[in-house]
């Protein structure tokens, strides 16, 4: 078996191997009493077209119903009797499906993952009966205020680009879709060139990779088809341009007590990773925690919203830079108002050092809690490998955070944020 193997030396020391099938395996000993697999599919809702939005969200349901060697139930029955823990999540640009087990059980358990992942058969019966626990989710979501509100900021941010759809996709298209259609997508999809698989617990790296690699060839040598593999098209889309003048969108909402403001702006993506740590300090800055600048002077000193939030977030390849408010009716106009404001002093005062000392200690520890578990570590390779192709910036994230001075977020800010041009999304009572 032919294979690259690197070492990273620091902290985190996991081992990069690519099988020559195009899989790679990510695998670390940790000295804690449990083994987490966590199999990332570089695939999520943005690959989808209109017509089969949802399919990626179904078909994460589907893994779970059997292959030709695992009946419908069985692969969980088979955990459970372990006491391990299994569990799956879909995303725009990604797919993942984990088990933690005790290191005494892997050998036994992980293959039997690696097959439900790799051989689904999604018998027609079962995607009936599955397709009805969707639609009840999608309507689920649809109650939920909060989901409806982020749907239609995310329909305002995007024009074009797959990132305005919902993860869950529309009723009316999972009430259409084919059992033989989710087959092709999971056959074009779920291969070896579009998975990570990250192993880390106690056990000897060379036996975690082992281990891994042992399951994946078996699963794929009984394959009997082999489908060309899809390339995500994401990347090829041209980004969004920022917005040129203030996109209002309001509505009504009778289910809501208070008034729900959202303001958007188009940013860089993970394609773009060098220019998403300067908005990532500046999330930091405007929002997180009593102290920081909008929740300070919106919620503890003004009393004009009662709650607020500020989130970088960043799509595979293009980001929003979303700031929430809850408030009363008579106060969005002034709310929208003073952000706007705020906006305007990130990009014409220097933000102090002691606020930028406080997002730098934030993200160091934030950094040194998610690495404490196996799962975290598995969470974070996967994440980086999957979407950037590469571990670095896994463990050299604070580096840059720490790197960013006051110069930098205001060159960020005058970039990316203008208080005069943004997306918003106004639902009142």
């Amino acid at each position: 078996m032919t294979s690259t193997l690197r070492k990273l030396p620091r902290l985190n020391t996991p081992t990069l191997h690519q099988l020559p099938n195009g899989l790679t395996i990510i695998a670390e000993q940790m000295p804690v009493e449990a083994v987490n697999l966590n199999l990332w599919i570089k695939v999520g809702s943005a690959v989808e077209s209109d017509a089969i939005n949802g399919m990626a969200h179904f078909l994460e349901h589907m893994i779970f119903k059997g292959t030709e060697r695992l009946t419908s139930g069985e692969f969980e029955r088979r955990i459970e009797e372990r006491g391990a823990v299994t569990n799956a999540a879909t995303s725009q640009d990604y797919t993942h499906y984990y088990i933690t087990t005790a290191p005494k059980d892997f050998a036994e358990l992980a293959p039997l993952q690696i097959d439900v992942v790799s051989n689904a058969s999604i018998p027609d019966d079962a995607f009936e009966r599955e397709r009805l626990v969707v639609l009840e989710e999608i309507r689920r979501s649809e109650d939920n205020p909060q989901r409806r509100t982020f749907r239609r900021a995310m329909e305002t941010a995007f024009d074009k680009l797959p990132y305005r759809r919902p993860v869950l996709g529309p009723e009316s298209v999972i009430a259409e879709l084919k059992a033989q259609q989710m087959r092709d997508f999971h056959a074009s999809w779920y291969q070896p060139q579009s998975i990570t698989a990250v192993a880390v617990g106690n056990l000897p790296v060379e036996e975690l990779i082992a281990i891994v690699a042992e399951g994946f060839t078996d699963a794929i040598n009984r394959v009997s088809i082999h489908s060309p593999v899809q390339t995500p098209l994401i990347t090829s889309l041209p980004t969004e341009s920022p917005f040129t003048e203030i996109v209002r969108r309001e509505f009504v909402d009778e289910s809501l007590q208070q008034a729900r403001l959202v303001m958007v702006w188009r940013v860089p993506g993970i394609v773009q990773l060098d220019g998403t740590y300067g908005l990532d300090v500046l999330a930091g800055i405007l929002g997180h925690g009593r102290t920081s600048r909008l929740v300070r002077d919106l919620r503890e000193e003004r009393g004009l919203v009662s709650s607020i939030s500020v989130s970088n977030m960043s799509n595979q390849l293009q980001g929003t830079f979303y700031i929430s408010a809850k408030c009363a009716v008579e106060n969005l106009a002034e709310v929208e108002d003073a952000i706007a404001q705020h906006i305007r002093t990130v990009q014409t005062e220097l933000v102090t050092e002691s606020e930028i000392a406080r997002v730098r200690r934030r993200v160091a520890n934030r950094f040194i809690f998610s690495n404490e578990t196996p799962s975290d570590r598995t969470g974070l390779y996967g994440y980086y490998q999957s979407l950037v192709g590469d571990l670095e910036p896994a463990f050299n994230y604070p580096d840059h955070i720490q790197s960013q001075n006051a110069t930098d977020l205001m060159q960020a800010a005058k970039e990316y944020l203008s208080p005069d041009a943004y997306g918003v999304v106004v639902v009142k009572p």
